[in-house]
């Protein structure tokens, strides 16, 4: 039985089977692909990416974070505070100092005087380095990278050694005034230090940023 020739693509086809227009034909049962031979587009959601998603990228910083900010806010407010109370006992130190210089001339007071006011001055040019730290690591969360987020786990890993030291020493003399202060300063800098490393934390560091 001839089926014509079979070099003709327009020639007579066997009974059962459809012009195929010269591609191949997929066989009964196999899924049809997309057209021309490529495999068909998976589905695209029209709502986006779902939260949690393999390639997600953080649109607003992790609720975690933000405490750590207002955290870092709140100590820098604390330092500067200190900050000031040592200059003024800088100043007050002083000039009792040179008061007592000027009544009796130089004496082991006005000497202890002036040691005294240099100690305060360096201290509070601490303080108020460390409040500048904080308000600039609070700002550069929005912004910051690597840099930023390693800079924040070691200081708020420092940060927590005071906290620890002023709590242990508020149990062994049993004041509450002093474990109040010292909890508060520990979870303070435990909560800044977790805050970068933790994985919402880690991904709004690493964003891409155009």
């Amino acid at each position: 039985m001839s089926f014509g020739d079979p070099n003709n693509p327009y020639g007579q086809q066997p009974q059962g089977q459809q012009p195929g227009y010269g591609y191949p034909q997929a066989p009964q049962g196999v899924p049809q692909q997309g057209g021309y031979g490529y495999p068909a587009a998976p589905p695209v959601s029209p709502y986006g990416a779902y939260p949690g998603g393999p390639n997600q990228v953080p649109q607003s910083m992790p609720g975690l974070l933000m405490t750590a900010r207002v955290f870092l806010y709140l100590i820098s407010a604390v330092q500067i505070i200190f900050g000031a109370i040592y200059l003024f006992g800088a100043a007050a130190t002083s000039d009792a100092s040179n008061a007592a210089s000027d009544y009796a001339g130089d004496n082991p007071f006005s000497e202890i005087g002036n040691a005294a006011t240099g100690v305060l001055v360096v201290l509070a040019i601490i303080a108020l380095a460390l409040a500048a730290l904080s308000i600039t690591l609070g700002v550069k969360f929005g912004s910051g990278g690597q840099g930023v987020r390693i800079t924040t786990v070691v200081y708020g890993a420092l940060g927590t050694l005071p906290g620890l030291y002023f709590l242990f020493i508020g149990f062994d003399i049993g004041l509450a005034s002093v474990i109040l202060p010292g909890l508060i300063w520990t979870v303070f800098g435990v909560i800044i230090t977790i805050a970068p490393v933790v994985g919402s934390g880690t991904a709004w560091f690493a964003r891409p940023r155009y």
